[in-house]
Order: C-alpha cells, then sequence, then structure tokens
C-alpha cells in the first residue's frame, strides 16, 4: 500500500514539474489568457545569452527542455534551457511569428506565407503549407477527437484551417484585408480581429462566418476569451469587452487625450485584465466595467504583451526594458534594460524567462 503511495506521489511531481517547464503555446492556452501558473522570479539575474543573425520579434515557445524562437535572418532556433543551440531551420524569409508547439511538432509561418510543421527533437520538415502572402501571428490548434486543424491567419486575407497531420488545406475563411493577430479558440469558435477593424467569429467545423463584429478601423492585437466575451484593442485606442456571439459591447476604455494604439494581447488575471498601449502605459481594467484599477507609466511605448502569474504581470517596453509589475497596484518589483525595443513578449518557465530583443539576442533570466 505505501509502494502505491509512493508511486502515486512521483507520478504528481513529475506531472507538475513537466507543467512548470511548459509554455508550448503563444499566449498560454488556446483562448489566450497571458497567463501562467509558474511563479515568475521576484528577483533575477541574467544566466545566459544566444545571439542570432537578425532582429527578434516572434514570441518564444518553450517545451520540456526546448525552447523555440524565430528570427528575422530567416532562421527558426532551438535552444535548451541553459541557452545551448539543438537545431536551427532556415525558413524562406524572415520568421516575425510565434511557434506553436503541439504533439512533438512545431507550428511556424514566415513573411513569404509559406508555414511550416517542424520535428521538436531534430527541426526536420514534416510538411509545409503555402499562403498567399506573408504569416506574422502565431498558429493556434482545434480538435474534436477525431480531427484536428491549425488555425492561423495570413496576409492573403485568409483565415486558414490546415489538416495537422498531413499539412493538407481544409478550408480558407476571408476576411476584407491582412490577418496580422493570432485567434482564439474556444469550443467550436475561432475569434480574431483584422486589419479590416472587424471581429471576426468562425464556425471552426464548417469555415463559415457565425457572426462578425465592427469595432475600429483597424485591429493589430489578438482578442482573449472567457465564456462567450472577448477582450481587445484596437489601433484606435480603444479596449473593448465584447459579447462576441451577439456583437453586444458590454464595455469601452479609451484615454481621452491623444488616444493611441493598442498593439499587443491583453492578459487576463481574476478580476483584471491588463494591456499595454503605444501612450506608454501599461493599464490594469476591471474585466466586467472597464475600470481603471491602476495605471503605470513605463517610459516608452508598450508593443509586447504582457504575462501574469496571478500575483505579478511581466512587461516590456520599445525602450528595451523588461520589469515586473504588482498586480494589485502596479508597484515595479524589479526592471532591468535590455538596451534594444521589445516586441515579441516573454515565456515563463519553472525559474526562467526567456524573451527576445531586436538586437537579436535571446535572453535568458533566471531567479536569485
Amino acid at each position: 500500500m505505501r509502494t502505491n503511495s509512493l508511486i502515486i506521489i512521483l507520478v504528481f511531481v513529475l506531472f507538475s514539474l513537466q507543467t512548470l517547464a511548459d509554455w508550448p503555446e503563444y499566449r498560454g492556452g488556446q483562448q489566450l489568457p497571458g497567463k501562467t501558473d509558474t511563479p515568475i522570479p521576484t528577483n533575477i539575474r541574467l544566466a545566459w545569452t544566444f545571439e542570432t543573425g537578425g532582429e527578434i520579434k516572434s514570441t518564444p515557445v518553450i517545451q520540456g527542455n526546448r525552447i523555440v524562437v524565430g528570427s528575422t535572418d530567416n532562421k527558426v532556433y532551438c535552444l535548451d534551457l541553459q541557452g545551448n543551440p539543438v537545431w536551427e531551420f532556415k525558413a524562406s524569409n524572415a520568421v516575425e511569428a510565434p511557434a506553436l508547439i503541439r504533439n512533438n511538432t512545431v507550428y511556424i509561418g514566415d513573411l513569404t506565407g509559406m508555414f511550416y510543421a517542424l520535428d521538436l527533437e531534430t527541426g526536420r520538415v514534416l510538411w509545409e503549407y503555402e499562403a498567399m502572402n506573408q504569416i506574422s501571428a502565431a498558429a493556434n490548434w482545434w480538435s474534436d477527437g477525431q480531427r484536428e486543424y491549425i488555425l492561423v491567419g495570413a496576409y492573403d486575407y485568409y483565415l486558414h484551417a490546415i489538416d495537422a497531420r498531413t499539412g493538407e488545406g481544409v478550408w480558407k475563411y476571408e476576411a476584407m484585408n491582412y490577418l496580422h493577430a493570432a485567434v482564439a479558440v474556444t469550443g467550436n469558435y475561432a475569434v480574431f480581429g483584422g486589419c479590416d477593424g472587424l471581429l471576426h467569429v468562425v464556425d471552426i467545423r464548417t469555415g463559415k462566418a457565425a457572426a462578425t463584429t465592427e469595432v475600429a478601423s483597424y485591429v493589430a492585437g489578438s482578442a482573449l476569451l472567457e465564456g462567450t466575451r472577448a477582450w481587445i484593442g484596437d489601433y484606435d485606442g480603444k479596449f473593448s469587452c465584447i459579447d462576441f456571439l451577439t456583437g453586444e459591447f458590454c464595455w469601452t476604455f479609451e484615454r481621452e487625450s491623444r488616444p493611441l494604439p493598442f498593439i499587443g494581447s491583453p492578459a487576463l488575471s481574476g478580476n483584471r485584465i491588463i494591456a499595454g498601449n503605444r501612450d506608454r502605459f501599461v493599464y490594469a481594467l476591471d474585466k466586467n466595467t472597464g475600470e481603471v484599477l491602476w495605471q503605470r507609466n513605463t517610459g516608452r511605448q508598450v508593443e509586447a504583451s504582457p504575462l501574469s502569474d496571478g500575483r505579478n504581470v511581466l512587461v516590456a517596453n520599445m525602450r528595451g526594458d523588461l520589469m515586473l509589475l504588482n498586480e494589485q497596484n502596479g508597484n515595479v518589483i524589479w526592471s532591468f534594460e535590455l538596451g534594444s525595443p521589445i516586441q515579441g513578449s516573454p515565456a515563463v518557465v519553472q525559474n526562467l524567462i526567456v524573451i527576445g530583443a531586436q538586437d537579436g539576442i535571446i535572453y535568458g533570466f533566471s531567479g536569485n
């Protein structure tokens, strides 16, 4: 009996460690919550760096002992958790999109419009799919238990549904302008904004529109979903909570003086929605009312998406500052100056923060 109990405890511990060592999806889940269950270190030191030949605009993803990130030098890099190179893959153009890791496969697109499925362990190409214009967005996934699709938007105006196993196109849904942001998935719905200013809802089973809502002139960031609500910022400087099926606006926040674009995607933590803006501020809003709970001037435009652990939130700006803020009041816990603009968002696994910057360097920070 004691042996069985020890085995159960060991399995639980191993499962917990695996969970803490994984960040395989952009924003941490299909609904793009921007939240991790792993505590973000409250004291850090620079543990390692890895230099690529181009700018890093891609957000890192992590599975087990593998970090995957793209660079504008036309390559996808795979590192171990100590920053050592494992493999690299030469794409046909710059890689700005974050990767998706699922079932030991890396899914990632480039600025030619090529979309790749790569073996996580070796970087070997499993299949390729071609869109007709650049891919800047992270892919997402959907499965009904029998079929599994990879969903990715492109600048050819289409949301593409691709068979995850074969790489064959299943359907294409046409918007009216570029698709720059990642698609969020909940149930059988894909929800995303476009440069046509609309919030699109697509039935993934059929590839047909379930609903559309006019949001703004241009939507660059991804939506965050909970239930039938979507929280999304836009290029006109508004941040809205929308029932994505009915199109009803629950609330809209806009800074009255000089509204500037919301480029990144928000994070959800408890009752707070946290989003950065080009006006240099990070805002914490009540998710139900849009009331400003606090705001923090970071000193430079914020285009990277914040990441929350439920207590603190990690943010980065275009001056190259990476900082940890207290979620209760927005106070700065620590700040580290990389010295180069940061557009991609951080990835956090157990005692490790990974982020890239426009100086072409991937940075690994460990907790003290």
